[in-house]
């Protein structure tokens, strides 16, 4: 009877100890899985920012390109008017040197005549004679004169449209790589959802895994507190039943014969040593000039030859200058990319060969001395006005405004 609850009990600490074994060495791949997944999202998370700062990076050249093809417009507007009179009077000359061919042709070569026939000496035949040449050699003059102004006011409109014409080009490829740049970050946003809603269930598995481990720990604890408890029970009533032997019995042997049940005794408690050894394992341009000259010309590339027109873009420059948004010098203000025609124009470049008017200078120096124009003392931009729809101060031809 004794050798058979030994033997019972030897089964039961066995099975405790496979159990522990078995629980210890279950799989971790819902944790392998959660870091991949985690991995996943921190890769997605940074290439969605990336993406993010490359289409802001887009936003702001789209927008310096959208001021830059503004601008070609209203100097495109402001040429055509130049173009204009610029015909009108070479129209104008050609049709007094008509006139005059006709008069000529009319009343004959007697008129002529009459006038150098009428001359009371000789230097006065000469001066006459002088002064018929140079009337005719003057319309010749004035007309090819007006001509080349015509020109090469027609050549700067035809080189402004072809960087008009550029520019919207590139205004159209950025445009173009916005839209592929959005549908890419709605993509990588659609993937880095996906990845997390998998990352929260795969989170929710694994929690409900180790919920279940920890059940049928505590149910195999449970049971090897169980089987502990009737092998307790069992040599208590193993040492009663040796006693009364002993009691009954005149023979020693029976006595070593309860020796031998404690050494089984002593295999019991190993084994459950090993089960609880078990269960913690289960745990711009070349000209160089001063500031002066630089100023004046541009002015009087910019505004209509009068003061006030000339000293409201003179003061928006000089706003420029002394702000922290733009260059703080006035030639680095002045050939900002994109911030003044004439000066891709080649009109600038004209104006300083040529030298500025007084009145350009007089102005650009009162400007560097402090003048400002109170209307636009708060201005930082200006448009040709009849070739915009902002508003704003008009002085001239010249639309003012504070921001962009």
């Amino acid at each position: 009877m004794a050798f058979y609850k030994k033997s019972k009990l030897h089964t039961g600490t066995a099975l405790i100890c496979s159990l522990a074994i078995v629980f210890s060495a279950l799989p971790v791949y819902a944790t392998d899985t959660i870091d991949n997944l985690q991995n996943q999202t921190s890769a997605l998370e940074n290439e969605l920012k990336g993406i993010n700062q490359d289409i802001l990076t887009l936003s702001e050249k789209i927008s310096d390109t959208e001021m830059q093809v503004e601008i070609l417009n209203s100097d495109i507007d402001k040429t055509q008017d130049d173009l204009e009179k610029a015909q009108k009077n070479e129209d104008q000359q050609y049709e007094n040197m008509k006139s005059r061919i006709k008069y000529m042709y009319e009343h004959g070569s007697a008129t002529m005549l009459e006038m150098l026939f009428s001359a009371e000496n000789m230097s006065d035949f000469l001066n006459k004679a002088d002064f018929i040449e140079n009337l005719s050699n003057y319309d010749r003059k004035a007309l090819n004169n007006l001509k080349d102004v015509h020109q090469q006011i027609a050549d700067q409109k035809a080189d402004l449209e072809a960087q008009q014409d550029s520019m919207k080009d590139l205004q159209n490829q950025l445009q173009t790589q916005q839209t592929q740049l959005q549908a890419k970050a709605a993509a990588t946003s659609t993937n880095l959802n996906e990845v997390n809603a998998k990352l929260q269930k795969a989170k929710e598995e694994e929690a409900a895994r180790q919920a279940e481990e920890a059940r049928k720990q505590a149910e195999a604890a449970a049971k090897a507190e169980a089987a502990a408890k009737a092998e307790a029970a069992a040599k208590a009533e193993a040492s009663a039943s040796t006693n009364n032997t002993n009691t009954s019995s005149s023979s020693g042997n029976s006595g070593n014969s309860g020796n031998s049940g404690n050494s089984g005794n002593s295999g019991s408690s190993s084994s459950g040593s090993s089960s609880s050894s078990g269960g913690s394992n289960s745990s711009g341009s070349a000209i160089a000039t001063d500031d002066l000259t630089l100023l004046a010309a541009i002015l009087q590339c910019e505004a209509h030859y009068d003061y006030d027109s000339m000293l409201a873009v003179a003061t928006v420059i000089m706003n420029r200058v002394y702000s922290s948004r733009f260059p703080n010098s006035i030639h680095d203000v002045i050939y900002a990319k994109g911030q003044f025609a004439p000066v891709w124009t080649g009109s600038l470049d004209r104006v300083l060969k040529q030298g500025p008017r007084s009145l350009s200078i007089q102005v650009a120096q009162d400007a560097i001395n402090g003048a400002r124009l109170a209307a636009v003392a708060d201005c930082y931009y200006f448009l040709y006005a009849p070739s915009t729809s902002r508003t704003g101060v008009v002085i001239g031809d010249n639309v003012f405004f504070t921001s962009w």
